[in-house]
């Protein structure tokens, strides 16, 4: 199972994301960088571990606010290597594949951002599948987006994101009954889990519901997590 760290961008900074209040997030602190400076906080990421991958949420491109793709450039260009997945709430076809064509990542498609389910398929078509993760995104108990998205399992990549917004930044622990009933449904793809993290317990408990990643942000940045926790789950991945 994969940790991947999460980046929440607000005016051009990295915030604290808590319970999807977005208007609420401010500039992170973390034990991991003395600067809330995007560049800054991915360098104590890699410092802590060498991460394949980063999310990145682009609030201000969420919101229609304006956007941070300039700071996405810088770091694609301190480090080309690193895998982003990043959400910028498109939700037209021809806007992710002009998107796609700047190569500053893969692209997530948050079911929140979404009137119809038509871009999936628009997207499958046009050959892009291969660099697409989809959220599904969750506040509380109510799916957000299309519930058609939801329902229609073959449509979804190979790469699905189960987002519990409410539970983000909290530490209250992951939705393991939500997870295994996505995992059910689709047995195929990989399921990453976002949301409630909050100890080495949680993660144990997603790789039991057979999650093959996790997004986390908060309890890196104040050590609940941290390189002991991470290399165990190295450790233990090899063994399988």
């Amino acid at each position: 199972m994969k940790i991947i760290p999460v980046v929440d961008l607000k005016g051009g900074q990295v915030v604290h994301a808590r319970g999807g209040l977005r208007d609420d997030y401010r500039p992170v602190r973390s034990r991991l960088s003395n600067s809330s400076e995007p560049q800054a906080v991915v360098q104590g990421f890699l410092d802590l571990h060498p991460f394949a991958e980063l999310y990145v949420a682009d609030l201000d491109a969420i919101a229609g606010t304006g956007d941070n793709q300039a700071v996405l450039e810088r770091l694609r260009e301190a480090w080309p290597g690193l895998e982003l997945w990043v959400d910028s709430g498109l939700a037209a076809a021809a806007a992710c594949r002009d998107w796609l064509a700047l190569d500053l990542g893969d692209l997530v498609i948050g079911s929140e951002s979404q009137a119809d389910a038509a871009i999936l398929e628009r997207l499958r078509r046009a050959g892009a599948w291969a660099r697409i993760v989809l959220s599904l995104d969750f506040q509380g108990g109510r799916f957000l987006g299309p519930p058609v998205i939801l329902e229609r399992v073959e449509d979804w990549p190979d790469r699905v994101v189960v987002m519990t917004l409410a539970r983000v930044g909290r530490g209250s622990g992951p939705d393991l009954d939500r997870l295994k009933e996505i995992r059910r449904r689709a047995p195929d793809r990989r399921i990453f889990a976002a949301g409630g993290v909050g100890s080495a317990q949680d993660l144990a408990a997603l790789a039991g519901v057979g999650a093959s990643g996790v997004l986390i942000a908060s309890t890196l940045h104040d050590g609940r997590i941290g390189r002991p926790e991470i290399q165990a789950l190295v450790r233990e991945a090899v063994e399988k």
